[in-house]
């Protein structure tokens, strides 16, 4: 293994134009809990998957205070990123990341200190909310301090429009120009790097092969096996918060 670990290394000190692809798992060493693994969210609570779905929140007032509790409590407004989040802000810092695409909407990037300008967030975000009559966006902590103050199911006040996160819930469709632009800085890469991902989620599963298919090295860092071991130069099956800082230490 520490061959491959030196090996890999040595990649990403000739690479240029590195792009990150991030998953779940870079953030549960956070203590940030996946949605389907084995202490997953919603392995643990099946009915906690109905929160997730666009058509349930519209139509079920409920559903929709029982979704303000749970992001109330959502564990992105205390976790704190990791040795792995660190070790990408530290890719950044050398010049060497082209993007950072990642599927989590916990912000944990942002916060370890990668540019904003980097980040492709492909679900969204938990920190804004929006509107979904008239489009209003805004930070998610006011919307808080309203349902901390007894409103369980607070309206837009521009419309009187449902709120919810800005994210992107089953049944609604991605941001068409959020993937284009993940695509497109994947297919301008010289070696993408996923972290912590199944890669089973698409279309962003897609940047793999199309990074692929542009003559990019693949690099796969991720607990359990992916679709895409079998194309990847390298496949490591280690802690990531371990993993990541040795990989991309400078030298």
């Amino acid at each position: 293994m520490r061959d491959v670990i030196d090996t890999v290394r040595g990649w990403l000190n000739e690479a240029g134009r590195i792009v990150v692809l991030t998953g779940a798992g870079i953030s549960t060493e956070s203590g940030i809990p996946d949605f389907r693994g084995p202490q997953g969210v919603w392995t643990r609570d099946p009915k906690a998957e109905r929160l997730s779905n666009i058509h349930s929140y519209m139509s079920d007032p409920e559903v929709r205070r029982l979704s303000w509790q749970s992001r109330l409590a959502h564990p992105a407004w205390h976790a704190e990123p990791n040795a792995g989040h660190a070790a990408l802000v530290g890719l950044e810092r050398r010049g060497k990341l082209h993007a950072l695409v990642t599927q989590n909407i916990d912000g944990l990037h942002q916060r370890a200190g990668n540019s904003p300008a980097k980040v492709i967030e492909v679900h969204g975000t938990v920190h804004q909310a929006m509107c979904m009559s008239c489009g209003w966006r805004g930070p998610m902590s006011a919307v808080l301090d309203r349902v901390r103050a007894g409103e369980e199911d607070p309206p837009c006040q521009r419309c009187g429009g449902i709120l919810k996160s800005a994210t992107i819930s089953f049944g609604q469709p991605l941001d068409p120009d959020v993937i284009r632009s993940a695509m497109r800085v994947a297919s301008e890469s010289d070696l993408l790097l996923a972290v912590g991902s199944s890669l089973q989620v698409y279309p962003v599963a897609g940047a793999v092969p199309v990074a692929k298919d542009a003559g990019a090295r693949v690099v796969i860092v991720n607990a359990e096996p992916t679709p895409f071991d079998d194309i990847a130069d390298a496949a490591l099956s280690r802690p990531i918060g371990e993993t990541l800082p040795l990989l991309v230490a400078g030298g």
